[in-house]
């Protein structure tokens, strides 16, 4: 099998992706909302099972052994295999879910053609909006780690016209106590950002070097013992939702 990679080493960088990147309930509603009646769903950059249905057939394709290492007993064993060359047949599945993994990808069209391929009806895409992650607070802290993120994600329009058909595009809102411990979660918990385990859980922090993540995390910390955080950036320690850059993409009808 050809090797495809993403640009992020997992063996290092995801050996704590289970703990604190957890299945968030009200998002994972909405997706499973959009499988419908599947009953058969693959599972693209499966990593250790986020937002993976239970309720259905699973087949679960995740190339790096320290993220299939990590999924749950309950959870099917993963095929190790990328979305750019996915082991099955034309039209086998029912719906294929990607979630947060197409930025990982080595080729996001070929990995979409791939998707389309296999998938009989739904195709279900859990991702970031590059342009509107610096409405995020953090980016007055760690503006590399934004820009770097940013330029990850494939532009939405661009994606949609890739996966074809009808495509809806629906902003998610998170909610304050998000257990899915990507950078929005903790909108309302900056504290967190001071702590290496969650930093280490976002693959951001890896696109700038020690020094930047080191100043960042120190400016942050001082503002947050000075009270100059909760003055400009406070309320948002009681707002119940966020609506940050979190997208469900959903393609039907191709």
């Amino acid at each position: 099998m050809k090797q495809f990679g993403g640009d992020v080493d997992y063996s290092v960088h995801g050996v704590s992706y289970a703990s604190q990147r957890r299945t968030d309930p009200r998002i994972a509603a909405l997706v499973h909302r959009a499988f419908g009646d599947a009953k058969s769903v693959l599972n693209v950059g499966a990593g250790a099972g986020s937002y993976e249905p239970t309720d259905r057939h699973v087949i679960a394709i995740e190339p790096s052994e320290t993220m299939r290492a990590q999924r749950l007993p309950h959870l099917v064993p993963a095929i190790r295999a990328f979305a750019e060359d996915i082991p099955l047949d034309d039209q086998s599945v029912d719906a294929s879910l990607a979630s947060i993994t197409i930025h990982q990808w080595s080729d996001t069209e070929r990995g979409i053609s791939e998707l389309r391929r296999v998938t009989r009806g739904p195709i279900i895409i859990l991702t970031f909006d590059g342009d509107a992650l610096g409405n995020f607070w953090l980016a007055d802290y760690a503006p590399e780690v934004i820009a770097a993120e940013g330029r990850r994600y494939p532009d939405i329009s661009d994606l949609c016209a890739k996966l074809g058909g009808e495509t809806s595009v629906d902003a998610v809102q998170i909610s304050i106590d998000c257990v899915d411990g990507f950078t929005e979660a903790f909108y309302a918990r900056p504290e967190k950002f001071l702590e290496d385990s969650v930093r280490r859980s976002q693959s951001a922090w890896t696109f700038v070097s020690e020094n930047s993540q080191s100043a960042s995390v120190t400016r942050l910390q001082k503002e947050l013992e000075s009270g100059k955080w909760d003055e400009k950036y406070g309320q948002w320690r009681e707002a119940p939702f966020f609506a940050g850059s979190l997208r469900l993409i959903v393609s039907t009808n191709r």
